[in-house]
């Protein structure tokens, strides 16, 4: 009978929150004399890895950090940044890792909408920092990781990292979240609809994201990864914790230049890493000439954009063997894969090259993925042809946006979160991005939001109108192109145009072309985007 079934209560011994703090337990016992880190000539053992882990952890809850509180931190990828994807989470604390590409102004926005508490900050980005804090209009308490690789003096004055391992006391309350459901990590979107949100996410999702992970990717004990993909980037696709989990060793480089990467990955067997397609088309470039592939080949996972067919032959033939992911900062980075079928290797290099660069299916933590048709509701037929939008369900998708119940609300309409691209499904049920349904470009793997940068072109005196869309770029994929009308009787140049946004702007949102002529409108004055992508398309930076 039904409630003979449940009469049995949840206890310690059958049931544990999940979180990835479990992967770190699980390398210190079993693996600790086995190398966590490489990054030039230091290494550490995952024992060593983890008597860290909990002494920052530690030292972070000796300065007041709790549950709840959100640490951010502006740091490339190093192994303070892969301890402090386990230190906070122990602490109780959610890990807020900041894009190092952005401009001051949206980095002080972040701080001020994720109540951050304290930042952890490399002394390389300390400028960065302290123009945040100006456009803020206030400092907050502040760590500095002092990385011997940088070679710089910038100072804020504040506490050292390494002070903070020294000056911990030991802690019995460190350890699992009381809730799996409990917030890990705040990670800020590109600002698609101009401002970013702050995607939250929480320990279960992370856990099985990881697990789905390595069942997807077919990940053996001990790969040795090299971290190309920024840890602001979805807590680098979640291949921290997948590292742990197995006992592998992080490679670190400090900087993803294509000559120091194959250089690394020859020199310490690097077995796996991830990256985006733009990442592995400068590795193609700087191989010109390049003659004796990798054997065994070298996993790679790439993500952020579909990568151009050309790329994947390339770097097919360099002995990369790569798989497309696709997902977004709200599902906790990749859901579905471009698994390898049986059937593509007796067809030509540039048709596999097709092939691998489809969306295909959900990975195996994710409960659906599916692409539905916004009038009937349903799944569309999977002709190839008949466009629909990516929706998603499933364990990891995130909790909501942070502070944000209207935009969490609108995500999750009729229990599917909604991704805003729009795809077919091919007869063999692989699903395929056509277009995207939002204004975003994608460059180099980042998105840049088109709202955003028409915001500040509409700040420079002479512009009346704009419009930003997407163009073709050999080496980025795609860049901002601005079109724009000037007020009457006023002048500007293309470079004052882009030299203005570039002081308002990262790099890479600054636009790299302007057309100045009359905007394309409707009756009601609303900009016919359509027209302005079609004659962009026949441009290129």
């Amino acid at each position: 009978m039904q409630e003979n079934y449940e009469k049995f209560d949840k206890v310690s011994a059958n049931f544990v929150p999940l979180s990835p703090v479990s992967f770190l337990n699980r390398a210190e016992a079993l693996h600790g004399a086995r190398t966590a880190v490489i990054y030039g000539d230091l290494q550490r053992s995952w024992a060593e890895m983890a008597a860290r882990v909990r002494a920052v952890a530690a030292g972070l809850v000796a300065m007041g950090i709790g549950k709840g509180d959100t640490v951010s931190v502006l740091c490339p990828n190093i192994p303070e940044l892969f301890e402090l994807h386990f230190a906070l989470p122990l602490s109780g604390a959610v890990i807020n890792t900041l894009n190092t590409r952005l401009e001051p102004s949206t980095i002080a926005y972040i701080l001020s909408h994720a109540d951050t508490k304290v930042v952890i900050v490399d002394r390389e980005l300390i400028p960065l920092l302290t123009r945040a804090f100006e456009e803020l209009g206030q400092t907050l308490p502040v760590i500095e990781i002092a990385d011997p690789n940088a070679n710089v003096s910038h100072t804020m004055g504040g506490q050292d990292y390494e002070d903070l391992l020294r000056d911990a006391e030991p802690t019995g309350s460190l350890g699992l979240p009381d809730d799996e459901w409990d917030a890990i990590t705040l990670n800020y979107t590109s600002g698609t609809s101009g401002r970013p949100k702050g995607v939250v996410y929480h320990h279960r999702g992370a856990y099985l994201m990881a697990l789905g992970t390595v069942a997807a990717w077919q990940n053996p004990h001990y790969p040795v990864y090299l971290s190309v993909v920024p840890m602001f980037h979805c807590n680098g696709w979640g291949h921290p914790w997948v590292i742990a989990m197995l006992g592998g060793t992080m490679v670190f480089t400090r900087t993803p230049a294509p000559d120091l990467i194959l250089d690394t990955i020859r020199t310490h067997g690097v077995t796996h890493f991830g990256a985006a397609p733009i990442v592995l088309q400068m590795l193609a470039e700087t191989a010109t000439g390049f003659t004796d592939p990798f054997e065994p080949a070298i996993k790679v996972l790439t993500a952020g954009a579909p990568p151009p067919p050309s790329v994947l032959e390339k770097t097919k033939a360099m002995g990369f063997e790569v798989m497309q992911v696709y997902g977004l900062t709200e599902t906790y980075g990749h859901i579905s894969m471009c698994l390898w079928q049986d059937g593509w290797e007796e067809l030509e290099a540039s048709e596999q090259a097709q092939l691998q660069a489809q969306q295909g299916i959900a990975l195996p933590m994710v409960e659906a993925v599916s692409v539905i048709d916004a009038e009937t509701g349903q799944p569309v037929r999977m002709d190839g042809k008949t466009q629909g939008e990516i929706a998603v369900r499933g364990n990891t998708v995130m909790k909501g946006y942070y502070k944000d119940p209207d935009a969490t609300a609108k995500a999750f309409e009729d229990d599917w979160f909604w991704s805003g691209d729009a795809a077919v499904v091919h007869p063999d049920g692989y699903m395929q991005i056509r277009d995207r349904l939002k204004d975003v470009i994608i460059s180099g793997g980042e998105n840049i939001s088109s709202v955003e940068v028409e915001a500040v072109l509409f700040r420079h005196p002479a512009v009346q109108m704009a419009a930003v869309v997407a163009m073709p770029h050999e080496k980025w994929g795609e860049v901002p192109c601005a079109f724009v009308e000037l007020r009457p009787g006023a002048q500007a140049t293309a470079d004052d145009i882009i030299k203005f946004c570039r002081e308002h702007l990262a790099g890479f949102k600054t636009p790299k072309a302007v057309v100045f002529s009359e905007l394309p409108k409707t009756s009601t004055g609303k900009i016919q985007k359509f027209q302005l992508r079609d004659a962009a398309k026949s441009m290129s930076a």
